[in-house]
């Protein structure tokens, strides 16, 4: 079972939850647990429960034992597990191990305190994931994110932005764009993207009446909202990408 990932569970106010439809590895797992806890299980339970075909089960079933899953049974009677089967720990490779360090070094020259401080802890996790006689492949990554010739501010309010997203809360903020004209907004914070310089946030704005992105540097003033907000129809950040994705098309086209 090595190079296996344990699925993401995205938390909701009703507990955590799987994505919708929920992704092959976490399905894989899933069926794995159903197994273990349970003497015998049949297809038609397992499809029930995760929401797919049998025909799906069967193939996921044969995919789990070609993999070294001792799934015992079979079709029209039921499968369990062989006694005694437990999950083996997750294995990265190294090429895993290096992406890995990789994106938490950026992090954590870019990410900004909490952030940053999250990384360090990540790789530090890393290790203990690993075998011991792998854990110098930690050191011996030699992918680098140097931090001294960062932008004052690059990261700045990147930790409130970041609530605010996850608490569903109006941001007030005050902006200045790139001409240095001055303006104060209520957005509706969705999403944050790195640029390799900067962080930008990706909003609905009230006043506007419509999707705008800021940079994290040009905001003077940022402040949570009591507020909160919903992401109704035409405001969600899967709107906000299908704006930007027509608008790269269009600009393609006319040039």
């Amino acid at each position: 079972m090595s190079g296996w990932f344990l699925p993401t569970c995205v938390p909701s106010g009703r507990g955590a939850r799987y994505p919708v439809p929920m992704r092959r590895a976490g399905r894989l797992f899933q069926i794995v647990q159903y197994l273990r806890a349970r003497r015998l299980t049949t297809a038609a339970q397992l499809a029930g429960w995760l929401q797919i075909s049998q025909r799906t089960v069967y193939r996921d079933i044969r995919d789990l034992s070609l993999s070294g899953v001792p799934v015992q049974g079979e079709a029209g009677i039921g499968y369990r597990l062989r006694p005694g089967f437990d999950l083996t720990p997750i294995m990265f490779t190294t090429d895993e191990v290096e992406a890995l360090v990789a994106g938490a070094r950026i992090l954590e020259a870019w990410g900004g305190p909490a952030l940053g401080g999250h990384a360090r802890t990540a790789i530090s996790k890393i290790a203990l994931v690993l075998p011991k006689t792998r854990r110098e492949e930690i050191d011996r990554a030699r992918l680098f994110a140097v931090d001294f010739h960062i932008p004052q501010g690059a990261a700045a309010g990147l930790d409130t932005v970041r609530q605010a997203i996850v608490e569903h809360r109006k941001l007030q903020i005050a902006y200045s764009d790139s001409a240095s004209r001055p303006s104060t907004r209520v957005v509706h914070p969705l999403a944050l993207y790195f640029w390799g310089a900067t962080w930008s946030l990706a909003a609905w704005c009230e006043s506007r009446k419509d999707f705008r992105s800021f940079r994290l540097d040009r905001i003077r003033k940022l402040e949570i909202s009591p507020a909160k907000f919903e992401e109704l129809p035409g405001r969600t950040l899967d709107d906000f990408l299908k704006k930007v994705n027509a608008e790269s098309r269009a600009r393609t086209t006319s040039s």
